[in-house]
């Protein structure tokens, strides 16, 4: 099974750079799509339905051209979830679940507070209230993957300007612990670095500067699965050679 997860940066702008050309290429199974930042009835075009996938997307109803996820899947889910039980949270359009048989795949895109201290209260709010979700998940029996933007680095690997970031969000002491914290103690996988340890990658890069070319980036995109796939995962890879967002797609193979 192969997931493919993309912040898209807007996706109609990645389509006019090429993502659904490439995207033809991958023969993915689930692929999950972040900030959309389009409404579904703006996405007529075929391209943004790819032939051979169930197409599935959840906009953000509290402001328009923000947020937004999405899900293609080329086996028709069993049932597609959107909602989460918090207005806050689900109005901005930041989850979908699919659902097939055990396996649950998630588009999730967790908010940024680089826009200032409103937005990363927000943040943290989310952060607090999602814990006991992924709590619940976890126990549920369920398989899930966790596909999406989480806007946090998990350590020094994950960015390449450590130091000079500590204050930023993405970066703060307190939103590595908590991921760390899932992870670490609650054991669920990061794909990425159990399948590549100690490797130096990003999926992120800002606009300013040249920091994609000389690769200021930072690891912000994950699949986060449950502890029972970690003996499922094949290999995995972070896709940069063309520019299709800000962001570039992330994917991993799992073993059926």
């Amino acid at each position: 099974m192969r997931v493919v997860t993309f912040n898209a940066n807007g996706i109609r702008s990645a389509a006019t750079k090429g993502f659904y050309d490439w995207l033809r290429t991958q023969h993915a199974d689930v692929v999950c799509l972040q900030e959309t930042k389009a409404q579904e009835h703006q996405l007529g075009d075929g391209v943004f339905r790819p032939k051979g996938y169930h197409c599935f997307f959840h906009d953000a109803r509290s402001k328009k051209g923000y947020s937004g996820v999405a899900i293609y899947a080329r086996r028709e889910p069993d049932a597609v979830l959107n909602t989460l039980g918090w207005e806050p949270f689900d109005s901005e359009g930041r989850y979908l679940e699919a659902q097939f048989g055990n396996l649950s795949v998630v588009s999730l895109y967790v908010p940024s507070g680089s826009s200032g201290d409103e937005r990363q209260r927000f943040k943290f709010k989310v952060m607090d209230w999602l814990m006991p979700i992924f709590e619940r998940w976890r126990a549920s029996g369920r398989d899930y993957v966790l596909c999406g933007d989480w806007n946090i680095v998990r350590s020094r690997l994950d960015i390449k300007n450590w130091t000079s970031n500590q204050k930023n969000s993405g970066c703060l002491p307190e939103e590595r612990a908590w991921l760390n914290a899932l992870i670490d103690e609650r054991g669920w996988v990061d794909t990425f670095r159990a399948l590549k340890p100690e490797a130096v990658e990003y999926t992120w890069w800002s606009n300013r500067g040249n920091a994609r070319a000389n690769d200021v980036g930072w690891r912000i995109d994950y699949q986060i699965a449950t502890p029972g796939l970690r003996g499922r995962l094949e290999a995995c890879s972070i896709y940069r050679e063309q520019r299709y967002s800000d962001h570039a797609p992330y994917t991993v193979d799992y073993r059926e």
